[in-house]
């Protein structure tokens, strides 16, 4: 999602921005929006790269959960750093 230059600019980097406002602000990570960002990467990566029907073809519920943490083990670190 971060190497897909289109992706990143419309989806990951307006919900980074957000969380980071809302950590800022005293607020608690809302992961479901996270995870409409994460479902949304998943369906363009299965339509650009011509995959399966769907990303429910490819992408288990295990996978979806451990790229929703990932990114927000990652990104807590980036944010905590003054990023976004």
């Amino acid at each position: 999602m971060r190497n897909d230059p289109q992706f990143y600019r419309k989806k990951y980097f307006p919900t980074m921005a957000s969380m980071a406002d809302k950590i800022r602000g005293g607020n608690e990570i809302d992961r479901s929006v996270i995870g409409s960002m994460v479902d949304s990467g998943m369906t363009s990566y299965c339509k650009k790269f011509n995959l399966a029907k769907g990303p429910a073809d490819i992408f288990t519920v295990e996978d979806r959960n451990a790229i929703i943490e990932k990114i927000c083990s990652e990104e807590m670190e980036q944010i905590n750093n003054g990023e976004y």
